[in-house]
């Protein structure tokens, strides 16, 4: 594939990634299932690796609100791969609130499901929240 030819594609990439994005903040377990592939895994910092399924039942059963703040938005060239930056102020269900810039990476099928989904962001002041939400 020509190096033209994978620039015309991250159009289509860039509003997977706005949909999830959006998706992501309504908080809307059925939406956001449908975004992946069936054996879709994500990576995340506070829950570990996990099938995308049981990571959105947690993270939803976890959060009471979020906002999302779309900064930028990358592309792979040599791979169906997209990375979006952005603040996600997430509201927990015991209403503490945590700010933070968050980068996801992911990984797309040739179908364009997100097949893997790597979220990278500083845990220092999210983890301290989210200890105190479990233990309840």
């Amino acid at each position: 594939m020509s190096l033209k030819q994978r620039l015309t594609g991250t159009f289509d990439l860039s509003r997977k990634v706005a949909t999830y994005l959006d998706v992501l903040e309504e908080g809307d377990y059925k939406k956001i299932k449908k975004l992946f592939a069936r054996k879709a895994i994500v990576v995340s910092p506070l829950y570990g690796k996990q099938s995308a399924k049981k990571f959105y039942k947690e993270l939803f059963k976890d959060t009471n609100d979020s906002t999302i703040q779309c900064i930028n938005i990358f592309y792979g060239l040599k791979s169906l791969s997209a990375a979006a930056l952005f603040r996600y102020d997430w509201i927990l269900k015991n209403g503490k609130e945590v700010s933070f810039l968050c980068t996801d990476v992911f990984e797309f099928t040739p179908a364009g499901k997100i097949k893997k989904l790597t979220i990278i962001y500083d845990t220092k002041q999210t983890k301290k929240q989210f200890k105190k939400l479990k233990k309840k």
